[in-house]
């Protein structure tokens, strides 16, 4: 199968736990393609497709340039902050502060929601605009990886070139995709062998 003259190369699969956590799948719109790093969000139509693409906005949500440079700072923030918890050592207190910042401008709202099981407690919608809400809500999501125990935990990939993260379910899984494990193997299997 051949591709069309500057059609964007297929990107690998979703990482381990970019299902479960949103946050994940932000780190992960920063990857390499073909040895360059590429952007998932560099632009607002990119922020907003990818925001809507995972339920945080509404299909043709608007995103304005402001709020896709503070997706990509929220983006590069999580990034600084789960290398640190992965390298064992304190935050730059200015990740921590965009953390909390996104975190404090659409604090959750409680709400009584009731359907044919009964009343529940929901979360409703907040007062803040939609790209705010949906920037609290990766923020969470980073804060519930983040201070997790027991649980899985954000690793980096294992193999020379990656830059994603995934959800470490196993002390064994070193790397964030099959590609990635094969690529390392044929490195190992090379290098023994030449």
């Amino acid at each position: 199968m051949t591709r069309e003259p500057g059609a964007e190369e297929p990107g690998p699969p979703p990482a381990p736990g970019e299902e479960i956590s949103p946050a994940l799948a932000l780190v992960n719109t920063r990857l390499m393609r073909g040895g360059q790093v590429a952007d998932l969000i560099a632009d607002p139509a990119a922020a907003g497709g990818w925001l809507a693409s995972r339920g945080l906005i509404p299909p043709g949500g608007r995103v304005t340039g402001a709020d896709a440079v503070r997706l990509r700072e929220l983006r590069e923030s999580v990034r600084a902050l789960f290398a640190a918890r992965a390298a064992g050592r304190g935050p730059a207190a200015s990740d921590v502060g965009v953390l909390n910042a996104a975190l404090a401008a659409a604090p959750p709202v409680p709400a009584l929601a009731w359907d044919e099981s009964g009343p529940h407690r929901a979360e409703g919608a907040p007062r803040a605009g939609m790209a705010t809400a949906a920037l609290a809500r990766l923020a969470r999501a980073a804060l519930d990886l983040l201070t997790a125990s027991g649980g899985p935990e954000p690793a980096p990939c294992g193999a020379h070139g990656c830059i994603r993260w995934f959800l470490r379910t196993h002390a064994a899984r070193q790397w964030c995709s099959t590609r990635c494990g094969d690529r390392v193997r044929a490195a190992r299997h090379y290098a023994r062998h030449h």
